[in-house]
């Protein structure tokens, strides 16, 4: 079992870098070799397995053809790899290059293996938005109102497609905002969502640029990679006719996620929050959804977090920088 993680040096990807690491095997087989690829050669893992780690631009062809070329074919491809969201509504051109174009790729050099790879595709709930209903159910209509979005959803398209014809075996998973996120502040317009919990329980100022009463569509680190081995393990043609499902989450309220870290951590974390709203943040987390109906990933038993306390609790357990 050879198994490709790009965006591999990112938080998630490590993540489930060494869960995979952990339980050794995947579909069935033993994993006999694990790349991690990003623009930075991804940190080192522990595993009982071949570890390759490269640093490598795959919206290049040549990067792409040369990392096929050495290392495939793959069994399974893991494509975590996007300028995010922030970003990619900052420069429309980087955003069509890595998000559109390097996706279209990626699944181009997969096809071209022979082999019809699983094809585990990181979406986003910013594919919906616009006139969607509240709360959005299975099977609306895409809307985005992001260029992060509108890219997140070609590739859907593109994924389901090519899963059609016998391609690739693919699963798109639209995520919600995962939080809490560890280490430093990305150019995603959701990372506040993160950094007002991760920074303030490090003992560091946090500015909200949103009001307490912002309502998001969320998950744990933990949940998140629990569902992207999931979603590898399970037969794709259980998805049906569109390949691309919405993850399970929780819809909560800034206010009442500060209150149940406040719960877990104490009341110092939320003294060190700032409330300087962000017009430009504003404008794109409110084009997103923050209530989801849970039925159809729930029935392909994908799962859900019961609290964001549990989120508080794995942070400090997992990731808090000491």
């Amino acid at each position: 079992m050879h198994i490709l993680i790009t965006g591999g040096g990112g938080f998630i990807g490590q993540k489930l870098a060494r869960a995979l690491a952990a339980q050794g095997r995947l579909r069935g087989a033993e994993i006999s070799k694990l790349v991690l690829t990003d623009l930075g050669e991804p940190a080192a893992i522990e595993a009982p397995f071949e570890v390759v780690r490269l640093a490598s631009d795959l919206s290049d062809g040549s990067s792409r053809e040369t990392l096929f070329a050495d290392h495939g074919p793959f069994d399974v491809i893991f494509h975590l790899a996007a300028v995010v969201s922030g970003a990619a509504e900052a420069d429309f051109d980087l955003g069509i290059r890595v998000n559109l174009f390097g996706t279209l790729g990626l699944f181009e050099a997969a096809r071209a293996q022979g082999n019809a790879p699983v094809v585990v595709y990181a979406s986003s709930m910013a594919v919906h938005g616009g006139m969607a209903p509240d709360p959005i159910v299975d099977g609306v209509e895409l809307n985005p109102q992001t260029s992060y979005g509108a890219q997140k959803a070609m590739g859907e398209l593109l994924l389901t497609d090519m899963s059609r014809k016998g391609f690739l075996d693919g699963r798109g998973l639209r995520l919600p905002t995962v939080s809490i996120r560890p280490g430093k502040p990305n150019a995603a317009a959701s990372s506040f969502m993160s950094s007002i919990f991760r920074d303030t329980m490090q003992g560091n100022l946090s500015n909200c640029p949103v009001d307490e009463s912002y309502e998001l569509w969320h998950t744990a680190p933990r949940t998140v990679i629990r569902n992207f081995i999931h979603a590898a393990e399970m037969d794709g043609g259980a998805l049906g006719e569109n390949r691309c499902i919405n993850l399970p989450g929780r819809c909560d309220s800034i206010g009442a996620m500060i209150a149940a870290m406040t719960a877990v951590a104490g009341p110092e974390p939320a003294t060190r929050i700032t409330w300087d709203r962000d017009p430009v943040i504003e404008a794109i987390v409110n084009g997103w959804r923050g209530r989801v109906t849970l039925g159809r990933a729930i029935d392909l038993g994908f799962v859900a977090d019961d609290s964001f306390e549990d989120s508080v609790r794995w942070f400090l357990e997992d990731d808090i920088a000491r």
